[in-house]
């Protein structure tokens, strides 16, 4: 029987699926198959019955169809890309969720965000009215389909917009060039570590007319130069697994403050909370966590830990509420000094993070852990810093390294680099 019994996205699907019908819906560059949307519409149907709880770990077609399956049986989605999170027992499912998505842990623990069928419809909705994603714009599709940002900008929009998604078997700058091939017009999402090696191999496909850079802090030193060579905007998307899209920068040529992350999302609502974190409201706010709720995430409401400023329509972002760094009473972002240090020359990527300091009057040491394009002179970053900030906010302990790396989200933890210094950490003394 070709009904949906209960998710109302299936029958979304079903509109779109008869109104694209033979064109072009999902293409694998590594098979070398494409399925139009009446082919995605003949195999969802026959797909097997989906359990209550549909842990997926697949990838590509088989990932589209999973969704598909759990939609048509009116089932809940766990997509999982490796995260060892162990799922919830169904009895924790209340009977109006469809889908769970899995934190990235950047505030210290991995919770699942619980969410409704209109929740993700209205994502979706946000993110194609405001980003104008367009159907005869195929998504390059290079992010993991799993996590929120590829979930949300690459399968949604196929499945609930109409929006064509070309996969490549990985975002290797070769095998982003290859996938390109013979489309005259694309959007590419990526991450900022991912456009900065596409842009060193100077591989970023010519055709591409819309893109995005989300998971973590676009350095403006990287937007630029993709302007200059390319003559490319990257647009800066700022979100959240707990509520999905929650600023975008539109503007056609680069940000003059890499702070900022753009406007709020149409029908997204910000304010700040009295400990300066930002506060979102829209109809895609999840419901809850799992396994422990708590009042951050409740009532289509969601109380970030991120420190921002609201000015003049724009979304600055300062940093996250518990990465301050207390010197001597006197508290720093550590995004305020990566800026800075991003803004010279040899840097390829930095972090800072705080460390217990062997000053009692200071509290924290300010640590800079740095990838530079030669060898690392920390006089001569210090004497570079000190012309930007005020003294007691330039690093006393420097940590030179090739590179920083990131996960599968296109995240640098700064806990997991703070906890790699303090084991590495030389027994003398840091300078005073």
């Amino acid at each position: 029987m070709d009904t949906p019994r209960a998710n109302p996205l299936y029958s979304q699907w079903l509109t779109v699926a008869k109104a694209r019908g033979q064109k072009l819906a999902l293409r694998e560059l590594a098979s070398g198959r494409e399925w139009s949307f009446a082919d995605l519409h003949e195999l969802a149907k026959t797909a097997p019955p989906s359990p209550p709880l549909l842990h997926s770990t697949t990838r590509g077609l088989n990932f589209v169809l999973d969704v598909l399956r759990s939609w048509r049986d009116g089932t809940v989605l766990l997509p999982d890309d490796g995260s060892g999170m162990a799922p919830p027992p169904q009895a924790a499912l209340g009977r109006d969720l469809c889908h769970l998505k899995i934190t990235s842990g950047s505030g210290g623990v991995r919770r699942c965000v619980m969410f409704r069928a209109e929740q993700l419809a209205a994502d979706a909705d946000n993110i194609v009215a405001t980003m104008g994603l367009r159907a005869d714009w195929p998504n390059l599709g290079v992010i993991s389909l799993a996590h929120s940002y590829g979930f949300s900008n690459l399968v949604l929009p196929l499945l609930l917009h109409g929006i064509p998604l070309i996969l490549a078997p990985s975002p290797l700058p070769e095998m982003v060039r290859r996938a390109a091939e013979g489309y005259p017009d694309l959007t590419l999402a990526g991450v900022p570590a991912l456009w900065r090696a596409w842009h060193e191999a100077r591989v970023i496909p010519p055709d591409v007319r819309l893109a995005i850079s989300a998971g973590a802090p676009l350095p403006l030193a990287l937007e630029r130069a993709v302007f200059d060579v390319a003559g490319l905007k990257i647009h800066n998307f700022y979100g959240s697994s707990e509520c999905g899209g929650i600023a975008y920068d539109g503007t056609c040529t680069p940000r003059p403050d890499d702070s900022s992350v753009g406007s709020p999302m149409h029908h997204v609502d910000v304010a700040l909370c009295e400990d300066g974190c930002l506060q979102v409201r829209s109809r895609a706010v999840g419901e809850t966590y799992w396994p422990d709720g708590d009042d951050t995430l409740a009532a289509g409401c969601f109380q970030t830990s991120d420190l921002a400023e609201l000015r003049d329509g724009q979304v600055y972002l300062r940093g996250r509420l518990g990465d301050q760094i207390n010197v001597a009473g006197r508290k720093v972002s550590p995004a305020t000094i990566e800026r800075a240090l991003r803004e010279h020359g040899a840097v390829k990527d930095c972090l800072v993070f705080g460390i217990p300091s062997s000053d009692a009057d200071r509290t924290d040491a300010i640590i800079a852990c740095v990838a530079t394009d030669g060898p690392g002179d920390s006089n001569e970053m210090k004497q570079f810093l000190l012309g930007k900030l005020p003294g007691w906010q330039i690093p006393r302990g420097w940590w030179f390294v090739e590179s920083l790396g990131v996960n599968t989200r296109g995240k640098t933890p700064r806990a997991e680099w703070r906890r790699k210094y303090l084991g590495q950490r030389p027994p003398d003394p840091l300078p005073r």
